[in-house]
């Protein structure tokens, strides 16, 4: 398994509008194309960020279903066009479980 962790660092004075969105908007759609393992939001140290973690069978598997996540018009037109303005910064990371992983 690959998994993929997206840190979100959320405009201040946004996160509550972003969680909500995303709750309503973006995971009905994005979980039509990948498994969330999970979703989490900081309160200490740096502030202001999401991160999530996305289970994918391969880096292909992970490139066909994010192309299809694009095309899907739900994403397109529901999610994005609110959710991006909120955003300050995005930060994706491809992560490898180790053999004595508890997820592997």
């Amino acid at each position: 398994m690959y998994y993929e962790m997206r840190t979100y660092t959320i405009k201040v004075g946004h996160m509550k509008q972003y969680l909500d969105h995303f709750e309503k908007f973006g995971l009905p759609v994005i979980s039509k194309y990948a498994r969330l393992v999970g979703w989490w939001y900081t309160d200490i140290g740096e502030l202001n960020q999401v991160i999530h973690i996305w289970e994918y069978e391969s880096l292909d598997d992970r490139k066909q279903k994010r192309e299809a996540l694009y095309e899907d018009a739900e994403w397109v037109n529901d999610f994005i066009p609110k959710a991006f303005p909120m955003l300050e910064k995005q930060e994706s990371k491809i992560m490898y479980a180790a053999d004595f992983s508890p997820i592997k």
